[in-house]
């Protein structure tokens, strides 16, 4: 076995065992915030900070990485996420529960964090040029057949010392997530000189970035938090309920992330992106619309298992437009704009919640979603991937 396929199957461990914890912490992290006496809208303001803190990592995680070395930050991120766990685990105060996110992990996910630009940047390099869809589905796939394993193991979380429980559980993921990219040989470190973005390559990433925005504007109103939170405050429903609601929607999104290179080498990454997430906002503006907690879990169902094909494929298009010493920068960049204006969505969402206004997240995340496939679409990149 190769260095590099070796150095390859350590990062999907890594990522494994991290998305395994941010499945389950996405289910509980609502009902934990609330079983200790927050607010909906601190509950709002808890994840916006989660989000930003995610989106801001990217850029000085990948410009670290450089400096010191991907295996170094990479453990670094581990430990900040097992701080993180132990904050929620132990805390009670309402102040050091809303700035758990603030080492950026409460707002990571199988698409945001400050893993994402170094790891994915390590895979591009990985793989030929036309097997990078299929190599960033792989990648893909192992991150949400893990976050839908978490999100089912929630169900037992039923007691509050369980809840408790959990998140020393995701403590300890994070302790795993910083010893193991130590087994990570040096030929994955980035020797490549220069600056981490050439202006060449940021024209078109600022534009790539605006648009990237106003999708992730919209994505931060139902993030799957949010849409946990507002499941349970709608329905009723708790973690023996939304644990498999979102293992299943897990498993939809994995098997989509699989699909989507076929699609791609049929009908190209952009088109590919904006015909299968086009209908997946329509379904996401009938979701309010339920009368019934199964009827609003299967149209969620539905729609996770197209709405995530835009993920390896949009990860693709980035790192194909820029050259390869640039590709973790450009990867830090456009997630660090998503992240920011996601996290916007959850403070306004968590007072729609509040004030009873159950379809608000749900039509300004669909709306803003549809403007930016439209946008996407008739703005189509025209440049040739290198």
């Amino acid at each position: 076995m190769t260095a590099s396929r070796r150095d390859f199957r350590v990062v999907l461990a890594t990522r494994l065992i991290r998305a395994f914890a941010f499945g389950f912490a996405a289910v509980l992290i609502g009902i934990l915030l609330e079983e200790r006496h927050l607010r909906p809208e601190q509950i709002g303001i808890a994840l916006a900070i989660g989000l930003v803190a995610a989106s801001l990592l990217g850029l000085p995680a990948a410009a670290a990485a450089r400096r010191l070395g991907r295996r170094r930050v990479l453990a670094a991120c581990g430990l900040l996420m097992a701080l993180t766990g132990a904050d929620l685990a132990f805390a009670t105060d309402g102040t050091l529960l809303m700035l758990a996110g603030a080492t950026g992990m409460l707002g990571a996910s199988v698409d945001l964090g400050p893993f994402l630009p170094i790891e994915q940047a390590m895979l591009a390099e990985s793989v030929a040029g036309d097997r990078q869809p299929t190599a960033f589905g792989h990648y893909s796939l192992t991150g949400g057949l893990a976050a839908a394993a978490g999100a089912l193991a929630a169900v037992f979380a039923s007691t509050p010392q369980r809840l408790q429980a959990f998140f020393v559980v995701f403590a300890l993921a994070g302790l795993a997530t910083a010893a193991l990219p130590l087994f990570i040989s040096s030929g994955a470190e980035s020797t490549a000189p220069g600056p981490m973005l050439s202006r060449t390559s940021l024209r078109p990433l600022a534009v790539l970035s605006a648009l990237f925005a106003l999708d992730a504007l919209g994505g931060g109103f139902i993030v799957q938090p949010v849409v946990a939170y507002w499941l349970h405050v709608r329905f009723g429903a708790g973690a023996n309920v939304l644990g498999p609601s979102f293992a299943a929607i897990a498993v939809a999104q994995a098997v989509s992330f699989e699909v989507a290179p076929l699609i791609a080498k049929r009908i190209g990454l952009v088109r590919t992106m904006v015909f299968t997430h086009l209908p997946s906002n329509v379904l996401l503006l009938l979701v309010p619309f339920s009368p019934s907690l199964p009827i609003a879990t299967a149209l969620l169902i539905v729609r996770y298992s197209i709405s995530q094909m835009d993920v390896p494929t949009r990860q693709a298009y980035v790192v194909s437009i820029v050259p390869p010493a640039e590709r973790a920068g450009a990867l830090a960049l456009t997630g660090s704009v998503r992240g920011v204006a996601q996290a916007i969505g959850p403070v306004l969402a968590g007072l729609a919640i509040q004030a009873a206004a159950f379809g608000v997240p749900f039509f300004a995340g669909g709306g803003l979603k549809i403007a930016y496939d439209i946008s996407l679409y008739t703005l189509t990149f025209n440049r040739r991937p290198r």
